[in-house]
């Protein structure tokens, strides 16, 4: 049997459907015999697993790894149950060991790791082990040398195209632990729509996983997979997480056409140079088909810094209040994130980033900010060179990126960076705890009457008046009126 584990990444208590750990399921239905752990789900997943392997004949446990929490679930997970069975073969895969495989290989107990997409690739390391040929070729393949202990790299193959590969197995889950109570609709579930994104933003873990590579479902598909959900699970709304779901417009517009018969809110991730090349037509396709927030990468207050981020020349910042404005005519939310404090001059990057979010918020109130420090990526640019030159270097070892100071860095709540003074940290955490008062997220849903009043009033004066400094009251506030902030808990 293979055991697919995917470790606990949610602290929240909401589920997120494990959707690598069913991709690669789907294309193991029918020719080999798994079963599915979601650390999320279960109250103690050593215990679960350990479980399964005593009682089944388990040979392979593959282990989906994001940056961050995940990370340390996955290397306690990994030794404990290697400790106990010499002989299981254990898997990493997923954007951690992508990026910083050469980390994972230095823990003995994991025999191998699969760079990018590997649905194939691990239907063919299966087969391989099975047979116990010892063929390696496999793309995107990282293993030891059985004779010298050399890790090898096999180059990352293509991303799949995605209506070659299987549905998801959704009976193989409890769905409904899945199913979750947002402001799209009381029943909102998940999925992925496409693989990869064909740009190459220079702060971005997605260029590790495809290289500008691309792969979507067809319309058709997308449209059959929400009709499975809509009629067999009850959902009322879909969240797309695709890395870019709207790269091609005729697509979009055909998924609109395909979507509105469901009466469905839908939310997905999108460019803003992109969609600004949109016709009026496709947006009014986009509305009526109950598309009501798009999470939009603003990224700066500059276009000097979105050139460092390698996406000037196709992205500005007028485009990013023009699509607020857009926005605004058809009663969508745009969600726009920050990455702020880029080196070498974070201030500067900072105070520009602040004064546009103000600027953003005079056309388009109800817009959602979300802010993130800058953390280096290994990606090629000025900007991971310009870290480097401030004393900033990735770990080495698994264990080190299981320091508690690492999994903050990679879930991006520290601002505990060479570049950022303590001083700064604090005028970020200000600045978040007065804009987040001023405008709280319409995505808390238990935030209501007299208590977002309250919260909204004591936030607008110093917003308005820009006094971010001790924000002692509103401090008080925030515990005295619990509610969703999406802050960076360093600062």
């Amino acid at each position: 049997m293979i055991l697919l584990f995917n470790p606990r990444s949610s602290a929240s208590g909401q589920h997120v459907m494990p959707m690598s750990v069913l991709a690669v399921a789907a294309v193991l239905e029918g020719r080999y015999d798994y079963e599915l752990v979601d650390g999320n789900v279960v109250d103690d997943p050593l215990v679960t697993l350990r479980r399964i392997i005593q009682e089944e004949n388990v040979d392979i446990l593959a282990i989906t790894v994001m940056p961050g929490r995940q990370v340390a679930q996955a290397r306690d997970v990994s030794r404990a149950l290697k400790s106990e069975n010499p002989e299981l073969v254990i898997i990493w895969g997923g954007y951690f060991p992508t990026m910083y495989e050469d980390a994972v290989m230095t823990a003995p107990f994991v025999d191998f790791v699969f760079r990018g997409h590997g649905e194939e690739p691990f239907i063919a390391l299966v087969d391989a082990i099975r047979e116990g040929n010892g063929r390696r070729n496999q793309a995107g393949l990282t293993y030891r040398e059985a004779d010298r202990g050399k890790i090898i790299s096999n180059p990352i193959g293509p991303v799949p195209n995605l209506d070659a590969l299987p549905d998801y197995p959704y009976h193989r889950l409890s769905v409904e632990d899945y199913v979750l109570d947002t402001f799209l609709g009381s029943r909102t579930l998940s999925h992925h729509a496409s693989y990869g994104c064909p740009f190459t933003c220079s702060f971005c873990g997605v260029v590790n996983m495809v290289g500008g590579k691309y792969s979507a479902q067809s319309p058709q598909r997308i449209e059959s997979v929400v009709e499975h959900l809509v009629t067999t699970y009850r959902a009322n709304a879909i969240q797309f997480y695709d890395n870019n779901f709207f790269v091609s417009e005729a697509r979009s517009a055909e998924i609109c056409d395909r979507l509105r018969r469901f009466q469905i809110a839908w939310w997905a991730y999108g460019r803003i140079d992109t969609l600004m090349k949109y016709s009026e037509t496709t947006w009014a396709k986009m509305r009526d088909s109950g598309l009501r927030m798009i999470y939009l990468g603003a990224e700066a207050g500059s276009d000097q810094t979105l050139k460092l981020m390698n996406k000037g020349g196709r992205q500005t910042t007028d485009m990013t209040i023009a699509i607020a404005e857009r926005m605004k005519a058809h009663n969508m939310v745009p969600e726009l994130s920050f990455v702020i404090g880029c080196p070498p001059d974070p201030e500067q990057d900072i105070d520009r980033t602040f004064r546009f979010i103000r600027e953003v918020k005079k056309v388009s109130p109800e817009s959602e900010i979300i802010i993130y420090p800058y953390t280096p990526v290994p990606v090629d640019g000025q900007l991971f060179s310009d870290a480097k030159a401030s004393g900033f270097s990735f770990p080495e070892t698994l264990d080190e990126w299981c320091d508690d100071k690492w999994i903050q860095y990679s879930e991006r709540t520290t601002a505990s960076l060479p570049w950022l003074s303590a001083a700064t940290q604090r005028n970020i955490g200000n600045f978040q705890r007065v804009l987040q008062a001023a405008y709280p997220t319409i995505t808390d849903l238990n935030l209501k009457g007299m208590r977002r009043l309250l919260l909204c009033a004591a936030g607008m004066w110093r917003f308005k008046l820009q006094m971010y400094a001790y924000p002692i009251e509103l401090r008080i506030i925030n515990r005295l009126v619990p509610h969703r902030r999406p802050e960076i808990t360093g600062f």
